[in-house]
């Protein structure tokens, strides 16, 4: 079984209220749109779907978790809500180029190796128009769990215990992501931290245009 469709399962990993991100990024999609296009990658159970289908955007999702995809499924139906919802891997998508207004990719990029994080930062901006945004956000080294668990390649470690054991995360320091994301022409990068029962938690939210 994929680890995934055993974490979405958990409560924690299915929570109904949008990411604060996507909340804050709304005000800059609704200008010069009349219905904006936005796609989820990694949606999960779909918290962010169904906060932007209320609001009158055209949202779509994809996820490689069958769980995810039928949990967003039930809570649509549930009020009534349509978002286009598709099973892929996020290194290759299924849609023709320049068809999204926005992108949004959080807590999903940075489960593989970095050469994948390539390959998917790559179909972003094919799929992105050319005003589109994108709105990610990648693990910090600082970090609790950075170092945790068994190295694959510089950065990439699986994880040996908990929830999220067998599953990889990779670890970023600001150049690494400047990198990634130089071909984007504008790039905002923050470095956002907080303490979670205890365990000092670390991310890099980038907010990129076209």
């Amino acid at each position: 079984m994929n680890e995934w469709e055993k974490i979405l399962r958990e409560k924690w990993y299915s929570r109904r209220e949008a990411d604060e991100n996507v909340v804050d990024l709304v005000g800059f999609l609704t200008v010069g749109h009349e219905k904006p296009r936005v796609l989820d990658l990694g949606c999960g159970a779909g918290r962010n779907q169904l906060y932007l289908a209320k609001r009158g955007f055209e949202a779509h999702g994809v996820d490689i978790s069958n769980t995810g995809l039928i949990l967003t499924q039930g809570r649509l139906k549930e009020q009534d809500l349509e978002v286009y919802l598709v099973k892929c891997d996020m290194k290759a998508m299924p849609y023709v180029e320049s068809c999204f207004d926005a992108v949004i990719c959080l807590h999903t990029i940075y489960h593989q190796k970095l050469e994948g994080i390539k390959k998917t930062i790559s179909e972003i901006r094919r799929i992105l128009n050319r005003k589109g945004l994108l709105l990610l956000n990648f693990l910090s080294e600082r970090t609790y769990s950075h170092g945790k668990g068994i190295e694959i390649e510089k950065g990439t470690f699986i994880e040996q215990e908990g929830v999220e054991k067998g599953v990889l995360h990779h670890f970023s320091d600001r150049e690494e992501i400047e990198g990634l994301l130089k071909e984007f022409r504008t790039v905002d990068l923050k470095l956002i931290e907080r303490e979670v029962e205890g365990k000092p938690r670390s991310r890099w939210v980038a907010t990129a245009s076209m």
